[in-house]
């Protein structure tokens, strides 16, 4: 700024500014005009530059006095220590998948599909329509809309297998996504200290779901093909646990589908133990080659605890997901969803219940088939070129992602760290494993952002391994 004459009144009423008991009222401007020889002009622009800079404040109708300065001091939040005492679980960091990257990185790591894969139009005018309706300003029912159970009903009555009892919209909670759900359940029907099954892998939000709410997590062995039912059988008898947690479709991370005849098995076990199994069909929307068979369709007593999410599919925006149970243990839930969140907000309820009966979705979804099969082929094909160190067990008829073994001693933040520094975020395994990871592992997102990217990041991935593994 130049050197003019309000800068110099303004650094002379500085120095009588910085000698002068906060709250001291300034002289009036006519007193400063005539002090200093100015114009009203040149005194206003210096007050206004006192001001910017927080030395000075104005009370209209009264004058203009010395502002405090206020010293900033640490904070000292010590006493929490004491009040809050060791947390009943330990705390992990925000996972990988939750990462937000800048545009100019190739992403693998992300947990969510990119904006192309989603129905834009049709949310957009769902949501408008939404927000136009009565839903804008009611409260919905606890359970949720009824028809939004109803469609959630349907969905899997749909797949209901021949003999066994389809669902009613009664039978269906709405829940603001199926991460609350997991936690509402693990609350619900095994409480703090119970042992929980899980397949391992698994998906790392229903690790963290189960940690926070104080169960104690039980690994069950999972392969392309599901769990070990042996295993299983044996982790029942010997915890005496009454929940399994597990993905029969296009699970997270692996991408495994169990078969029909694992079905049915799985569901033998549970039954024989008086349990029940917490289906998370998270990748329904998202068969490739398959399409998605839930292990509900076959159970009419009440063992399958069934969660089915639209949060993916439809937009990450509108968090609505679904929970499907039978019996008593409905009531539990919805009760612990009470004291939770009272109720899902209606208008995220009505775009999510617009969006899907709309002629229009279906056409997506065949799409969404095409084009996940499409970047899936890509990224298997760029591995095998350029980074065969990353070995693919198994290609998933579904889902959003690949699932790498690497070579026995790979140093996993170290790989990442150079990955990232290249260019390239990806999720190492570590996070999926309820407890030691079985090897190195890391997970690969074929539905991210630039596609036509794939074949680089696989390349640098794979100078990346070569140098880890010297």
């Amino acid at each position: 700024m130049s050197y003019d004459s309000s800068s110099r009144m303004a650094e002379r009423l500085r120095k009588w500014i910085a000698a002068a008991p906060p709250g001291s009222r300034l002289p009036s401007t006519r007193a400063l005009v005539a002090e200093y020889q100015v114009s009203p002009v040149t005194v206003q622009k210096a007050l206004r530059s006192l001001a910017g800079q927080g030395l000075i404040e104005s009370r209209p109708g009264i004058g203009t006095f010395v502002r405090e300065v206020r010293t900033a001091l640490p904070a000292d939040y010590g006493w929490q220590t004491a009040a809050l005492g060791s947390p009943h679980a330990s705390l992990r960091p925000v996972s990988t998948a939750m990462r937000t990257a800048s545009n100019d990185v190739i992403a693998f790591h992300s947990g969510y599909p990119d904006r192309e894969l989603l129905p834009d139009r049709l949310v957009r005018a769902a949501l408008t329509r939404a927000a136009r309706g009565d839903a804008a300003l009611s409260r919905p029912p606890a359970a949720g809309l009824p028809e939004l159970q109803s469609w959630f009903a349907q969905d899997l009555r749909s797949s209901t297998a021949a003999g066994a009892t389809p669902p009613a919209p009664g039978d269906v909670i709405v829940l603001p996504g199926s991460q609350s759900g997991l936690s509402s359940v693990f609350r619900a029907l095994a409480g703090s200290g119970q042992p929980v099954l899980m397949e391992s892998p698994t998906y790392w939000g229903a690790i963290l779901a189960a940690a926070q709410s104080g169960v104690q997590v039980v690994p069950v062995p999972s392969g392309p093909g599901g769990p070990d039912t042996e295993e299983l059988d044996r982790a029942f008898e010997e915890t005496g646990a009454r929940l399994f947690y597990a993905q029969p479709n296009y699970a997270n991370p692996t991408g495994a589908q169990w078969p029909a005849r694992g079905r049915e098995q799985v569901l033998d076990v549970v039954r024989a133990h008086g349990a029940f199994l917490v289906e998370d069909d998270w990748a329904h929307d998202f068969g490739i080659t398959t399409t998605a068979v839930p292990v509900a369709s076959g159970d009419s007593s009440g063992h399958v605890v069934y969660l089915r999410s639209l949060t993916k599919s439809v937009s990450p925006g509108i968090r609505v997901a679904a929970v499907i149970a039978r019996g008593p243990v409905r009531e539990r839930i919805l009760a612990d969803r009470g004291a939770e969140s009272m109720y899902v907000s209606g208008v995220l309820q009505a775009a999510a219940l617009d969006v899907v009966t709309q002629p229009a979705w279906q056409t997506h979804l065949r799409g969404l088939r095409h084009q996940l099969q499409t970047r899936r082929d890509l990224l298997v094909g760029s591995l095998r070129e350029y980074a065969p160190q990353a070995h693919i067990e198994h290609v998933p008829s579904g889902g959003l992602n690949l699932w790498a073994r690497l070579p026995d001693g790979t140093d996993l933040d170290r790989l990442a760290h150079d990955c990232e520094r290249a260019g390239v975020i990806i999720a190492p395994g570590t996070e999926w494993f309820p407890a030691e990871p079985t090897g190195p592992f890391i997970r690969l997102n074929y539905a991210g952002p630039n596609p036509g990217a794939f074949p680089e990041g696989a390349r640098l991935l794979g100078q990346a391994l070569e140098r880890n593994n010297r």
